[in-house]
């Protein structure tokens, strides 16, 4: 594995996330891959525990993905296992088989079936999972899980992640409180299609499985769907949602009763943020960037368009670069296959427009844009000037970070 040893300048502090009831959890150290850390997480859910999923739309998905599809729904879980350093993907049957001695030795500890857990790994592709090492340290994993173990468990899956990624907030469902806190991890191999690499969020709200899964998926759109660090899209991305169903709050049927949409705010917030995180520890990533596409044919079009220059490395390049070159926006605008007029076309950067209707703005000083190319924030604005389609997409550079981790990845 890449040492990463600076964390990302663009990194935000862990913040303190407090019990969420229902949820006991933990990490320890299974030796798996790594040496001296902890790299397999645990958490136990109370019964009656809900859950909604979205995974990787990747073709050759890892075998954890497989097995959360098939267990998902039942909408019912009672526990997660989670490793770090192996993915297990494209093992053949070993990896199949790792996951349900996993399932089984997790559902003996928790008192349930083994469809009533579910299971993800992050890590090398190719490799098969040790998996008698995972099983051999889940009982006093189980033995010490507590409520307040949310740091340990979202340092214990990462990988080429320079910082631990969580996020929480408060909502109320008819008058009742309740809490939603969420861990991830990613930095590579990012460019979401339903979820992102890893990323776990528990509440203890007390939501049915099909209401939690539309409400789920509702909040990806936005927010793990419109991030990207390399367009690689990962064969292990799961996002999960648990409601434990402790906070005794008037029952909900659907995820448009009005008593929600207090909850479906907050956790739109969580998701948002956890993957704006995601974006932000982009492997070998100096500087954040916006990418604000207007005025498309439609919000579809806009996304597409945001993402080819998200996407460019030449774009990702001029960033790293301090070069405010909007010409490689044009191109990547361009090359998006969505209805684009050369003629209409309008470039921005640090809201300063730079180009419109085919040319350079008359005056265009280029002072105010080479001093928002030095910051750690970068915004990218692009008005097509054809319709009201709109997106946002973020995104990081392209530095030659990025090539050291992922060149020595194995090593």
């Amino acid at each position: 594995m890449a040492k990463i040893t600076e964390v990302s300048p663009l990194a935000v502090p862990l913040p303190l996330l407090g019990p969420v009831p229902g949820v006991r959890l933990g990490a320890a150290e299974a030796g798996i891959r790594y040496r001296g850390r902890r790299d397999l997480m645990m958490m136990a859910f109370a019964p009656g525990t809900t859950v909604a999923g979205v995974f990787t739309r990747n073709l050759c998905p890892g075998a954890p993905i497989d097995w959360c599809r098939e267990v998902l729904p039942a909408g019912a879980a009672r526990a997660l296992v989670v490793n770090a350093g192996n993915a297990n993907v494209f093992t053949g049957r070993a990896g199949a088989e790792s996951v349900r001695a996993t399932a089984e030795a997790a559902a003996a500890l928790a008192g349930c079936a083994p469809a009533a857990v579910f299971v993800a790994s992050t890590g090398v592709i190719g490799e098969v999972l040790p998996h008698e090492r995972l099983t051999a340290a889940l009982p006093a994993l189980h033995a010490a899980l507590g409520e307040n173990g949310w740091e340990d468990a979202a340092r214990a899956i990462m990988t080429t992640d320079t910082f631990p990624k969580a996020s929480t907030r408060r909502a109320r469902i008819g008058g009742t409180a309740v809490t939603i806190n969420g861990i991830a991890k990613g930095s590579g191999m990012i460019a979401p299609d339903m979820a992102t690499m890893l990323s776990f969020v528990a509440t203890d709200a007390a939501i049915p499985a099909s209401v939690l899964q539309t409400l789920l998926e509702r909040g990806v759109a936005p927010s793990f769907n419109c991030i990207t660090v390399d367009s690689d899209t990962s064969t292990s991305d799961t996002l999960l949602l648990f409601a434990t169903g402790q906070a005794a709050h008037p029952a909900v049927s659907s995820a448009d009763d009005p008593a929600l949409a207090g909850f479906a705010e907050a956790l739109n917030a969580v998701l948002a943020d956890l993957a704006l995180q995601v974006a932000r520890d982009g492997e070998g990533a100096q500087k954040l960037i916006r990418i604000e596409v207007t005025g498309a044919v439609s919000a579809i079009s806009a996304k597409r368009i945001a993402f080819a220059i998200a996407h460019s490395p030449l774009v990702k390049t001029a960033v790293a670069g301090e070069d405010a070159n909007w010409g490689r926006i044009v191109m990547a605008v361009g090359k998006a296959g969505e209805p684009a007029d050369r003629d209409r076309l309008a470039v921005g950067i640090g809201g300063t427009w730079m180009a419109r209707d085919g040319t350079v703005v008359a005056g265009y000083d280029e002072a105010p844009v080479v001093a928002h190319m030095k910051g750690r924030e970068i915004l990218i604005a692009v008005d097509i000037g054809l319709g009201e389609g709109a997106a946002t997409v973020w995104t990081c550079d392209l530095t030659h970070g990025y090539i050291d981790i992922n060149g020595s990845y194995r090593s």
